[in-house]
């Protein structure tokens, strides 16, 4: 069972999620437009396999993306390791500017956390990244995870246009 970045995806695009989705294979795109306040937002999401096998092919999708989001399972320690690793090479191979976001998935699963929230908050907090813990499941923090960024995004880079 994976972290829930297609879930993720499905929920903030299409508002649905399903008990049990299919692994990605090499990478699926999504497209979403978001009001916000002070401009609309078109993101073009390419939601990658998480898979070691898959691991090679992440540059082409990242390499000049304005966002990242990490995602890992707060029911599973491996993938916060995996999720780590993911945010070094983010670091090292991506854009400068790009702004990365870190999900800790799964928020239902309470009673059968190992990942605390505060690790995550910690690791975020000294790496720079944007931090939310979220349930693709409930929709817990799913829309908040994309305004944010939206928001960030704007602010950084102090766009004035109506669409990005």
């Amino acid at each position: 069972m994976g972290t829930g970045k297609t879930s993720l995806v499905l929920r903030f695009v299409k508002g649905q999620f399903h008990d049990y989705e299919e692994s990605t294979i090499g990478a699926a795109f999504f497209t979403q437009v978001l009001s916000l306040p002070d401009a609309a937002i078109k993101f073009d999401v390419w939601d990658t396999a998480g898979q070691e096998r898959y691991h090679s092919l992440a540059p082409m999708y990242y390499r000049g993306a304005a966002a990242a989001i990490v995602v890992y399972d707060i029911t599973n320690m491996d993938s916060f390791e995996r999720g780590k690793k993911w945010v070094q090479q983010l670091q090292r191979h991506g854009n400068a500017s790009m702004v990365v976001a870190l999900v800790a998935n799964k928020s239902d699963l309470e009673s059968n956390r190992v990942v605390e929230n505060e690790e995550g908050e910690r690791y975020a907090k000294e790496n720079h990244l944007l931090f939310f813990e979220a349930s693709a499941k409930t929709a817990h923090n799913v829309n908040e995870l994309f305004y944010e960024i939206g928001n960030y995004f704007i602010e950084v880079h102090d766009y004035h246009a109506s669409t990005y």
